[in-house]
């Protein structure tokens, strides 16, 4: 008859971690393909105003070649948020390019 009781306790403590566990793995599987999401879309961006800059932009280069690499590695959400700040930055360096 203990034997019921222990299977009781294992099976509320499995339930408890279930309940506390799965939301954080939700909510981190969320931000993950959140960030990813506009990493993908700054590449893009970028992508266009490379093809729309009159002249090269070395620099510009360099980081859109970096941002496509990180999001071709598909880390985790901090490689996310770099490949997103290196495709910002040169979309914005192309941009500069054409308005002048």
């Amino acid at each position: 008859m203990i034997w019921v009781w222990v299977v009781g306790v294992a099976v509320l403590l499995v339930a408890g971690f279930a309940v506390a566990y799965l939301p954080r793995v939700r909510a981190r599987s969320l931000d993950n393909r959140t960030a990813w999401s506009a990493a993908r879309a700054a590449i893009d961006s970028a992508a266009i105003s490379r093809d729309a800059a009159p002249d090269d932009v070395p620099e510009a280069d360099d980081l859109f070649a970096r941002a496509e690499l990180l999001a071709a590695g598909e880390g985790g959400t901090a490689a996310a948020k770099e490949a997103t700040a290196c495709a910002e930055r040169a979309d914005r360096l192309w941009r500069e390019a054409t308005d002048e």
